[in-house]
């Protein structure tokens, strides 16, 4: 993590509160709501995150890892907190009463034997491939792998889980044909009872009601972003994150001048210029470099020349006034005077060339974070 003291992450905890239950209306009473706290609360901060969703009536968690999920239970954090990636470690999960994902027999035999060895009952939930490509059994295993856990000591199925690789895509028919694939291999098991299923990412929440199942897991959504662009981006979504920095130095330059390595900009014009202490050791790629913006005073400056490791250069010689130590505004709103804009996750990620997913873990995990 940067220690700089210019920038600065803000996270507001009342947009993160407002989030999740704007999504549980749209969920509906009778499915439960899991929050995707995992890779830091997707740099957002995974205690102080847990801990505003927990006050809001949180009581399902994801975390990627068992480590996540001990953070979460030393913090204080009760209900269910799933481990997405599972675990060989046995021991740390019956510890902290965490709920694993498992899709191995290997795993779920000797979390068994653990289980009986400590005179416990720990529930697992069973991932299923259903075109993902990823982690889970394959559906033709699913019979089998239930029967199994079923059978063993110390272990039940608390659920079954699969995952949508396009629900955020055009391609619809084929999220349909997974969902129905799911529901028909949940047909064939007979279990005696009933265990919690979900399939729905924030983006089949959003877009195919008849998905959610039992619970629907919120992920990017709950950060105040939509997988989802234009019409089908749902309303009232408020972004959790911004970050912000500060000039360090104003400089006046002449025509033609060089601006950071490799001269791959010059100045047309006799320019003025902002340097900003952030780099990409903050999270501010260098494919950036040429194709990004910031704010200041409201309106939007061009970042000039290559991004360093620890500076940039913007170029503010249309914006009047601009004072050493001012505040810049890197991702968020800025308003001054009648002069207002905002830069966006989703639009850092179309000059990155990646998705408002990266840019969000990028920019939190590498710089300071305050709470609002």
């Amino acid at each position: 993590m940067s220690l700089s003291s210019y920038n600065r992450v803000s996270i507001n905890l009342t947009a993160l509160r407002h989030n999740f239950q704007l999504v549980k209306k749209m969920a509906g009473p009778d499915t439960t709501v899991l929050t995707m706290v995992k890779s830091d609360a997707y740099g957002h901060g995974l205690v102080p995150v847990a801990e505003s969703l927990s006050a809001a009536g949180a009581g399902y968690f994801g975390v990627a890892s068992p480590e996540e999920g001990i953070s979460l239970r030393r913090a204080g954090i009760k209900g269910t907190i799933l481990v997405l990636l599972g675990s060989v470690e046995a021991e740390s999960l019956i510890d902290y009463n965490l709920t694993p994902v498992v899709f191995e027999l290997e795993n779920i035999r000797a979390l068994s034997a653990a289980a009986v060895r400590r005179a416990v009952q720990v529930g697992v939930h069973l991932k299923m491939d259903v075109g993902m490509g990823r982690l889970g059994i394959m559906p033709a295993e699913l019979c089998a792998y239930v029967r199994e856990i079923e059978s063993l000591p110390g272990v039940y199925l608390d659920g079954i889980m699969a995952h949508f690789p396009l629900a955020d895509t055009e391609r619809q028919g084929i999220t349909r044909a997974q969902d129905e694939l799911f529901r028909r291999e949940l047909a064939e098991l007979s279990i005696g009872r009933r265990v919690m299923c979900h399939i729905a990412n924030s983006a089949a929440l959003i877009r195919f009601a008849d998905t959610h199942h039992d619970m629907v897991r919120l992920g990017i959504a709950l950060y105040g972003y939509s997988p989802l662009a234009g019409p089908l981006k749902p309303a009232g979504l408020e972004a959790v994150m911004s970050l912000q920095t500060r000039v360090i130095q104003l400089k006046d330059v002449p025509a033609g001048y060089g601006i950071s390595y490799g001269h791959i900009f010059k100045t047309k014009v006799p320019s003025r210029l902002a340097v900003l202490p952030l780099g990409y050791a903050d999270g501010y790629l260098r494919s950036l470099s040429g194709r990004a913006s910031v704010l200041i005073r409201g309106r939007r400056a061009p970042v000039r020349g290559r991004i360093c490791m620890n500076a940039c250069v913007a170029d503010v010689t249309e914006i009047p006034g601009v004072e050493n130590g001012e505040e810049v505004v890197i991702m968020g709103r800025q308003q001054c005077g009648a002069a207002e804009d905002e830069i966006t996750a989703d639009e850092i990620a179309s000059w990155m060339g990646t998705i408002n997913y990266e840019v969000l873990c990028l920019f939190g995990s590498n710089n300071k974070r305050r709470y609002i």
